[in-house]
C-alpha cells in the first residue's frame, strides 16, 4: 500500500454498502486526510455522475459552486461540476483550487465515471513538502512580495472562459459585488469582457493543522506554462503585451517573476508528483491546501467528475 495517496478499500458488495461503511467512518477518515492530504479509494462505485452525488454527500455537508474560477467545466447537478474540460491534447499543472481567490475550497472529491483510453490521470503532490524543496531564497522572495494574478476573461466571444461563465451570471452587478466583497480589481472593458486583477499570498497556513504550504498558481498563470504552439497562437490573437493575455501573473507588487525561478518552481513541482491510473469508480479526495492536482493530457474520452467544499 503506498502512503501518498493513501488507499482505501471500502467494506461492501453495492456501491450503497460501500458508502454507508464510508459514512460510519467518516470522522476516521477525516483525521487520515489532515496527515496524508490525499486519499484514494478505490473500486468504491461512484460509477455514474448520480452515485457521485451521493458520495459527496457522504463527505460534504454543503457542496459549493465554482463561482470565480478559471477552468472550463460544467455544472451537472448542485453537487457535481465535470473536474475540467480543457482540450485533451494539454496537460494542466498542479495547483491548489482557487488559491488566486479570498477564499477556497477546504476540500475536494474527484471520481472517474470513465477512465481515458491513454493518460489523463489526475497527478497530485504535497504542498507541505513542496515548500519545503524549493530553493529558500525562491520562497523568501514570494513571501516578501505575494502573487498578482490578472484575468481578461471576455464577454461571450474568445479564447477560455467568458466573465459570465466565471460568475454564473449575466448580471454586472453580480460580479461587481464580488470583486469589492473579495478586494479584487476589475475593469470593464469597451469590447465587453472583464480584467480580473487579484493579489494573494505565495504561501499559506493550513486553519486545522497549523501545517505552512505552498499556495499559489503563479508558474501555471505565466505564459511560460503554456505549450509553445498555444502561446504563438494567443500571441497572434491578443498582441504581445503579456497584460492582454487571457491570464497573467506578476509579483504581488508588479514586478516581473524571472522565467528561471519559475523553471525551478515547477522542477521541483516534478521531482514530488504522484500520479495512478484512473479505474472506473474510483474517487479520490484530498485536503486543497495540504494537496495539489493536475491533470495528465489523455486520448480518447475521459469523464472525471469533483464536488468541493
Amino acid at each position: 500500500m503506498i502512503d501518498f495517496p493513501f488507499v482505501v478499500y471500502a467494506q461492501g458488495s453495492t456501491a450503497a454498502d460501500r458508502f454507508a461503511w464510508l459514512k460510519e467512518r467518516k470522522a476516521e477518515l477525516n483525521e487520515h486526510l489532515l496527515r496524508r492530504a490525499a486519499m484514494l479509494f478505490s473500486g468504491v462505485g461512484a460509477e455514474t455522475p448520480e452515485l457521485f452525488a451521493q458520495l459527496s454527500g457522504v463527505f460534504f455537508e454543503q457542496q459549493l459552486e465554482y463561482v470565480g474560477g478559471d477552468s472550463p467545466r460544467t455544472r451537472l447537478s448542485d453537487r457535481v461540476y465535470t473536474s475540467t474540460e480543457y482540450p485533451a491534447q494539454y496537460a494542466i499543472s498542479l495547483h491548489n483550487e482557487l488559491s488566486y481567490a479570498s477564499t477556497w475550497p477546504a476540500q475536494l472529491l474527484f471520481c472517474c465515471t470513465l477512465p481515458a483510453e491513454e493518460g489523463g490521470e489526475t497527478p497530485i503532490a504535497d504542498s507541505r513538502a513542496i515548500l519545503r524543496a524549493i530553493e529558500p531564497s525562491i520562497v523568501d522572495e514570494f513571501q516578501r512580495r505575494g502573487v498578482r494574478y490578472l484575468r481578461n476573461l471576455h464577454g461571450g466571444n474568445g479564447f477560455g472562459r467568458s466573465w459570465q461563465q466565471t460568475f454564473e451570471t449575466d448580471d454586472r452587478t453580480v460580479v461587481e459585488r464580488y470583486c469589492n466583497e473579495t478586494a479584487s480589481e476589475f475593469e470593464w472593458k469597451p469590447d465587453g469582457g472583464l480584467r480580473l486583477i487579484q493579489t494573494r499570498p505565495a504561501v499559506a497556513t493550513h486553519p486545522r493543522t497549523g501545517d505552512v504550504v505552498w499556495f499559489n498558481q503563479a508558474d501555471q498563470y505565466h505564459p511560460s506554462d503554456r505549450p509553445k504552439a498555444l502561446h504563438e497562437s494567443l500571441v497572434r490573437l491578443y498582441g504581445d503585451d503579456p497584460f492582454d493575455l487571457p491570464t497573467y501573473v506578476t509579483f504581488g507588487d508588479g514586478g516581473t517573476i524571472p522565467d528561471d525561478m519559475l523553471d525551478a518552481i515547477r522542477a521541483t513541482i516534478a521531482t514530488l508528483t504522484v500520479k495512478f491510473p484512473w479505474q472506473r469508480g474510483d474517487a479520490l479526495w484530498i485536503d486543497n491546501m495540504l494537496a495539489c492536482h493536475g491533470r495528465m493530457a489523455y486520448r480518447g474520452k475521459r469523464q472525471v467528475l469533483v464536488s468541493m467544499s
